[in-house]
């Protein structure tokens, strides 16, 4: 028995298109979600440095870890990028040495909501360093 070659041809004609068709929500879908994963990450690298640029801002001496203008003003000057953007700040004493404690928080707005996250997360990020005593003058 012979198949003919040609008329399977024109049977076949609209598949990809329909393929396509079928697949591309998804891809879409792919797409909206590393995006919003990449901007999620981004605001995060950016609020990670921003506590850790107040924290160092702070720990130089003792005046400045009460300096919580300073604190702030070092903290948000990564953060351009960004609005809405909250630094809080303070000290403590464990054991004989003093630290302090850098916290900046974010409201990340999703494109998308999945997984069971919702549309608003807050990112949030502490960093803590010790403070550097002053030293005597000689």
């Amino acid at each position: 028995m012979r198949i003919p070659v040609g008329r399977s041809r024109r049977v076949r004609e609209g598949a990809a298109a329909v393929e396509f068709a079928v697949v591309l929500p998804l891809l879409m879908f792919l797409f909206g979600i590393g995006v919003d994963f990449a901007r999620a990450f981004y605001a995060h690298l950016i609020i990670t440095n921003a506590a850790r640029s107040g924290a160092l801002y702070a720990c130089d001496n003792p005046t400045k870890s009460t300096d919580t203008a300073g604190i702030q003003a070092a903290a948000l000057r990564d953060t351009s990028d960004l609005s809405n953007v909250t630094v809080t700040s303070g000290t403590y004493t464990s054991g004989g040495i003093s630290y302090v404690w850098v916290n900046v928080q974010y409201p990340f707005q999703s494109l998308t909501s999945f997984a069971g996250v919702g549309s608003t997360t807050t990112i949030n990020q502490v960093a803590t360093m010790r403070i550097e005593p002053t030293t005597p003058a000689p």
